[in-house]
């Protein structure tokens, strides 16, 4: 990270590949409350998609695997470790954003409870959501972690990153160089399924976004 706050790209050109993968669905989810920090299970359909998930990104040959230490995340991320025989390293600055009195409260609670805090939000203005974090604060904690992480790569290798939509969202936006108010431009994560930035030579470029599928090649006239 430089001194402004910015998060710089690694070696330039170095075809590193990090999967940003979002954990299988839970109970909190269904009911759409929001979780944050709360460290709520995966449902036996949450630990389905995880199989599932991990069964197709088994055959990207990450090379290593960092998750978020709350339960969702890494009970998802163990279904990939299971696979592959690589160790998940438990990270607590990949958690979701925390978001104080917002969290355990339905959608509809917060916009009748919280509705103008959440109509600035949605405008892409600076909101301690609840009285919790900033995204640029969550963005701070987690993009560093990821680079970290992405660092200890080989030549071409594979970086798998289990964590939260809201963290996931926030660290995309910083690893890309976006200003923070457009972040909510990139939609969000289905549950199991996952974005993929590639390392090129002007640093990191979104290759996919909500994917649940395998990659396939991009036959184009951008190469």
């Amino acid at each position: 990270m430089s001194a402004t706050g910015e998060v710089t790209a690694g070696k330039p050109g170095r075809g590193r590949r990090v999967i940003l993968w979002r954990h299988g669905q839970t109970a909190w989810n269904v009911e759409r409350r929001f979780q944050g920090s709360t460290d709520v299970e995966l449902t036996g359909t949450g630990v389905a998609q995880a199989r599932r998930a991990a069964g197709l990104l088994v055959h990207l040959r990450p090379d290593a695997i960092v998750a978020s230490d709350l339960v969702r995340a890494a009970n998802t991320a163990a279904e990939l470790s299971v696979l592959t025989g690589l160790e998940v390293t438990l990270e607590e600055g990949l958690r979701e954003t925390y978001a104080g009195v917002w969290q355990g409260l339905t959608h509809d609670e917060i916009i009748a409870r919280h509705g103008d805090e959440y109509a600035a939000w949605k405008r892409g203005e600076p909101v301690r959501r609840g009285g919790g974090e900033l995204e640029t604060e969550v963005a701070d904690r987690a993009a560093p972690v990821v680079l970290r992480h992405a660092e200890k790569l080989p030549e071409d290798g594979t970086l798998v990153v289990v964590s939260h939509g809201g963290t996931i969202r926030t660290t995309i936006g910083r690893l890309l160089g976006l200003e923070p108010h457009s972040w909510e431009s990139l939609g969000g994560l289905t549950n199991c399924c996952w974005s993929v930035l590639g390392e090129g030579a002007r640093g990191w470029r979104l290759l996919e976004h909500n994917a649940g599928t395998l990659p396939e090649p991009v036959l184009g006239d951008d190469v």
